[in-house]
Formats: structure tokens, sequence, C-alpha cells
């Protein structure tokens, strides 16, 4: 993997655990990055376990009562199903926390780092900026109503795009859509391409010259 995406990754799993002082980020090396992303994977799926067993708990219910109506039943297996759909997402999870220290050590660890602490960084002292622009393009919602997850994504996402201008809208937009399909699902990850390229749009109409 290029180091750059993984450092992607490392962002967005760690920039909730690490402290939001841009002198302390500077002293976070690659294996603070590291337990940070596992702790944040290890919380993920502790918090989509806990909704499984409320899913099933809720089916079980339903089964269980006096009157088993065709209502009941189609209800409690859509709740099964759902369970075993959080429980394959959090299993996803922790496979992936197994996985990072090893494709972070295919990578120059010197240049993973310096990109994260650089994403993290700017995603420290310009949230309300980010959370601003995003506000504007995000339709019928509110930023802090979003999922972490998405969230974390979309200022990923905006911080390469408008912050750091690192990396062509194209790209930011296609890695935001990956991290998504990953950590998030396919509506996530739908929501963001959406949201991503209104941003685009609006930045494009603020920069072109008025007659």
């Amino acid at each position: 993997m290029q180091p750059r995406r993984i450092a992607r990754e490392l962002t967005l799993l760690s920039i909730s655990q690490l402290p939001t002082d841009p002198t302390k980020l500077q002293n976070q090396n690659i294996q603070d990055l590291l337990l940070s992303s596992v702790r944040t994977l290890a919380e993920e799926a502790r918090d989509t376990l806990e909704r499984a067993v409320s899913e099933l708990k809720q089916g079980n219910k339903r089964l269980l009562a006096s009157e088993l109506t065709a209502q009941n039943v189609r209800a409690a297996h859509e709740e099964v199903t759902k369970a075993i759909l959080l429980t394959q997402k959090a299993i996803n999870h922790v496979g992936t926390s197994l996985e990072i220290p090893e494709f972070v050590q295919l990578a120059d660890d010197r240049q993973v780092r310096a990109y994260a602490l650089e994403l993290i960084g700017v995603l420290a002292r310009e949230r309300e900026r980010a959370d601003l622009l995003l506000g504007e393009c995000i339709e019928g919602w509110q930023v802090e109503r979003l999922t972490r997850i998405d969230r974390n994504i979309l200022r990923l996402a905006v911080a390469e795009i408008v912050l750091l201008k690192s990396v062509p809208y194209r790209v930011a937009i296609d890695e935001a859509v990956e991290l998504a399909k990953k950590y998030s699902d396919e509506t996530g990850a739908r929501f963001i391409n959406g949201v991503l390229r209104r941003v685009v749009k609006h930045l494009q109409l603020e920069q072109t010259p008025r007659a």
C-alpha cells in the first residue's frame, strides 16, 4: 500500500484518541498511531456487537410473544438479519485491527508518520472550518449527527482538498469512498461521495468570477 493511503487510514482511526495540542502531536510516533487505531477499532467492534445483541434480544422477544402473528415473525426475522450483519461488521473491525501493524511495516513508516501527523494537525487546527464547509454541503442533515466514522472520513477528505490542497479532488473523493466501504458501509460510501462532490462544486462556484 502507498504511504499516503496508510496514513489516511491511521489518521481516520487514531484522530479521536490523540491529543489536539499541536506540540504534543509532534511527539507521537508510529507506535502511538497504531495503538490509537487499534483502540478505535476495538471500540467500534464493541459498540457494534452491543447493537447486534440488542437486535437479537428484540427479535427473541417478538418470537416469544404470546401471539405469533405474521407481522411479528417478519419483524423478528429482520432484526435477526440485522444482528448478523452487525456481527459481521464487528468481526471485520477486529480483523482489520490485526492487519494494521503488518501493512504499516510494508511501507516507509517515516512517510506514513509525516503525512498522518500533517493530516491530524490540520484537522486539530481547522476542524471548525471543515465542519462549516461540510454543513453548507450536507442537505437536510447536520455534521455532528453523522456517525463518527462518516464524519471523520468527510473531514479527512476536506483536509486534503481544501486545507492542504495536497491531492487532486478526484483522488481525495475516491480515497474517501474506499475508506467508507471498508469502515462504514455502502450507504455511507454513497452519502460521502455525494457530499464531497457538492463540496467541490461549492468551491468551484466560489472561485467563479462574478460578472
